[in-house]
């Protein structure tokens, strides 16, 4: 066996008691005042009634029922250390019970919250209510009468015969219209752009609809609460005019225009995002109309658009947008450009003249230009005639489509009392759900372009003198007053919006 070492037994005794008998003084001087810490720290410290036991067992719980931490067991230690945090003790002086209790402010701000809404609610839901009402008595109008007569009295016109889709129905909605429609106008924005739009030239209707809306009338209303529908009053043809840089080829200015002008309405006014813009019009002329308002897909998707360029090849929805006819007032006013003379004193079969546009004038332009007496088309209008003559000599206007779908010829053709000839793909006609354009107009394929004369040839003079009166009937629809009478153009306009307004409900 190894020999064991051990130390030496005197000197490890000696050591022994000369430690021992030091640290017997040295304990009292140590520890007394350790225990008196102790105990003072400890009446500090609040009392705790949450044992450990039950606060690991809640972490343990919570944390195992999620999915990213593992089923295995805990160590009990480990986590015990972990959630055994005493809880944040609670207030006990008065100025700590402020900082804890509830801001009366924001609690009153709150309460103050809930009552808008509550009264916002109760608002749509009265409007909502009488848009209901407004929708079954159109309807009732529509089945009740299958002729061609509204029933309904009125003292400035009564709706009649097989130029409207339903007489009767119309009439009721129109008179409706008069008593329950209300457009609200923001006020946001400053002229040449906003409320503001050219009176003259090709693009007069967009200009006038925007001035008699900025006037007072009965369907404008100052509060916005008590609106079915709310106008965005920006004008495209001035943004073009102001905004657009020349031959950029580029309508960022004019849609960043608009981006900004929905983003100003919608962060001061709640309407907007109340509807994501179902409940918001736009109003636009200019062939760019659609393309502005692409730039907010909202208003593009969701919002009525009443636009000239009623294109459904380019995303024009006639369930939810508007077309609306493009007039041509070179002097602002519709004097001497109504009326024609008798059908008998028309000598000549079809007119047309205009420039090179598009496609469609491109080909029949070759086909017809200059080549035949009774279809008579030109690119330019020869010395010594008169424009507006033709027209009234005319059985029937040709009205191609140019770059874009719509024509101002449409509307020159019905003030001439000339039968217009539609030649387009795509082209909604203004107020067709109103109005029942095969009863007083023609639609000839871009195909059938070279069989033109064939087509008119074969219309029997009883139709075409039927065609002829109903022209001058539906003339009184795209009339632009001065000063807005019933029926006219601009209240179609309305019609068409309210319309729109009826077909969907606000908060489906």
């Amino acid at each position: 066996m190894w020999p064991s070492k051990k130390p030496s037994c005197s000197s490890c005794s000696s050591s022994s008691y000369s430690y021992l008998s030091s640290s017997i003084f040295l304990v009292p001087l140590v520890v007394v005042p350790l225990f008196m810490v102790l105990i003072f720290t400890c009446s500090l410290l609040p009392q705790r009634s949450i044992s450990l036991s039950w606060r690991f067992g809640n972490a343990l719980s919570s944390l195992s029922s999620h999915p990213v931490f593992s089923t295995q067991t805990p160590n009990l230690e480990l986590h015990a250390a972990q959630v055994a945090e005493p809880p944040i003790a609670a207030p006990t002086t008065s100025y700590e019970k402020a900082l804890h209790r509830p801001d009366p402010d924001q609690s009153g701000a709150g309460k103050q919250e809930k009552v808008v809404k509550k009264k916002e609610s109760s608002r749509l839901n009265k409007l909502e209510t009488t848009l209901a009402r407004v929708r079954s008595s159109i309807r009732e109008a529509a089945r009740s009468v299958r002729n061609l007569t509204s029933i309904h009295e009125d003292p400035d016109y009564v709706p009649q015969g097989p130029i409207y889709r339903n007489a009767n129905a119309f009439h009721r909605s129109y008179l409706e219209m008069e008593k329950h429609f209300k457009i609200f106008v923001y006020e946001e924005g400053e002229p040449p752009i906003f409320h503001n739009g050219p009176c003259k030239s090709i693009y007069s209707t967009e200009g006038r609809f925007i001035h008699q809306m900025e006037k007072d009338n009965k369907y404008r209303t100052r509060d916005p609460n008590e609106a079915l529908v709310f106008f965005l009053p920006f004008s495209v043809v001035m943004m073009v005019q102001y905004l657009y840089v020349p031959d950029s080829h580029s309508m960022e200015s004019i849609g960043r225009a608009v981006s900004d002008y929905v983003n100003i309405i919608s962060d001061k006014h709640p309407f907007w995002n109340r509807s994501l813009g179902a409940d918001h019009f736009m109003l636009s002329c200019h062939d760019w109309g659609p393309r502005s308002s692409s730039f907010v897909p909202h208003l593009f998707s969701k919002s009525i658009r009443v636009l000239c360029n009623a294109n459904t090849s380019e995303g024009f929805n006639p369930s939810k947008d508007v077309s609306f006819p493009e007039i041509h007032l070179q002097t602002g006013e519709i004097k001497g450009l109504i009326g024609g003379i008798s059908p008998a004193r028309r000598p000549i079969l079809a007119f047309f003249a205009g420039r090179l546009h598009g496609h469609i004038r491109y080909l029949l332009l070759e086909q017809w230009k200059e080549k035949d007496q009774d279809v008579q088309v030109y690119d330019q209008l020869p010395n010594g005639l008169s424009y507006d003559l033709m027209l009234k000599k005319s059985k029937y206007c040709l009205c191609p489509s140019g770059y874009e779908v719509a024509s101002p010829r449409v509307v020159e053709a019905i003030y001439a009392e000339c039968v217009p000839v539609l030649i387009s793909d795509g082209y909604v006609p203004p107020f067709s759900d109103v109005l029942n354009w095969k009863s007083f107009s023609l639609q000839v394929k871009v195909g059938d372009i070279p069989n033109i004369k064939r087509v008119l040839m074969g219309i029997s003079q009883r139709h075409y003198l039927r065609m002829h009166r109903r022209v001058k009937q539906v003339q009184n629809h795209f009339v632009a007053n001065g000063f807005p009478k019933r029926f006219d153009v601009f209240h179609m306009i309305l019609h068409s919006i309210w319309l729109r307004r009826l077909n969907f409900r606000l908060g489906d």
